[in-house]
């Protein structure tokens, strides 16, 4: 059995930003410091991997890579590295 990290809850708003441009607006959920439960209110088009900005500096920001999706709601970790841009589905 995995031990989850410990998760903070109260919503926080943020911005998916995709090819360095904040692409839609969000809500976090819960966060933790190996991921969190993004809440947007379209989930269609929205790559694999982007960065969460927190604040409007691009030095803000954590890359992420979606590790499930459940309707409008995504779960995804933070990663290490360069995020490699996709194009939209």
């Amino acid at each position: 059995m995995v031990k989850r990290s410990g998760r903070t809850s109260p919503p926080a708003p943020a911005w998916i930003v995709v090819s360095g441009r904040a692409d839609r607006e969000c809500t976090v959920l819960d966060i933790s410091h190996t991921g969190a439960k993004v809440v947007v209110q379209e989930s269609q088009g929205i790559p694999d991997r982007f960065e969460l900005a927190f604040f409007q500096s691009p030095d803000k920001r954590q890359r992420c890579e979606v590790i499930w999706r459940r309707g409008k709601v995504l779960g995804v970790k933070f990663v290490v590295g360069p995020v490699t841009p996709q194009p939209y589905s």
